[in-house]
């Protein structure tokens, strides 16, 4: 799935049935295992595994937080819901997921969440049904508290961007703007930031 992070020098790795004749070779990591007739599907002509299914297996090898952007993935593109997400081992992970649109936000939200901040709303959108003043990537209602994961893409939209900045501060949200540099780099520095920002509510 987009957004995960694999360095192009890893072997590709696929799910076959046990009786599959398909082997590994350079590049190719294949791994059998029963698939049950539910977990099948196709797509284009080509035989996949489900969502979920993908998501259990990926909860194998990957770490727990690019699991859960796996899940947030599934949620945002509603490929499947949260309970076909979390069976088993992953019904705690499933319950964090939430339709976030990026892996950074989902990044950012797991930092905060392993900090023991509490749990940020996903894409919520602000203003009454009059004036909608904007989305915010992540939420905190009681403190009106809106935290930007800002991209590569962000100085493309700069401009729009701080219009709606300008907008959300003269409403009277406080908003914090965070960047991949600051969520791998600078946890504290994030933590601190978000934690002094809620307790000024």
């Amino acid at each position: 799935m987009a957004g995960l992070d694999f360095s192009p020098t890893d072997p590709v790795e696929i799910v076959v049935p046990t009786d599959s004749g398909l082997r590994s070779r350079p590049g190719l990591r294949v791994r059998r295992c029963r698939i049950l007739p539910g977990e099948a599907v196709v797509i284009r002509g080509l035989r996949a595994t489900s969502v979920p299914r993908a998501i259990r297996d990926l909860s194998l090898r990957l770490a727990p937080v690019e699991v859960l952007v796996a899940m947030d993935m599934a949620l945002h593109k509603k490929l499947a819901g949260r309970t076909a997400l979390g069976g088993g081992k992953l019904r705690r992970l499933a319950a964090l997921a939430a339709p976030a649109e990026s892996p950074m936000e989902t990044r950012l939200r797991w930092l905060l969440i392993q900090r023991g901040l509490p749990r940020p709303e996903v894409q919520v959108n602000l203003g009454d049904h009059k004036n909608r003043i904007g989305r915010a990537d992540l939420y905190y209602p009681a403190a009106r508290l809106i935290l930007e994961y800002d991209g590569s893409n962000h100085r493309d939209r700069l401009v729009e961007d701080n219009r709606r900045q300008n907008l959300l501060l003269s409403a009277g949200f406080q908003l914090l703007r965070f960047t991949a540099g600051d969520i791998y780099n600078e946890p504290d520095v994030v933590e601190a930031q978000v934690r002094r920002a809620l307790a000024r509510a």
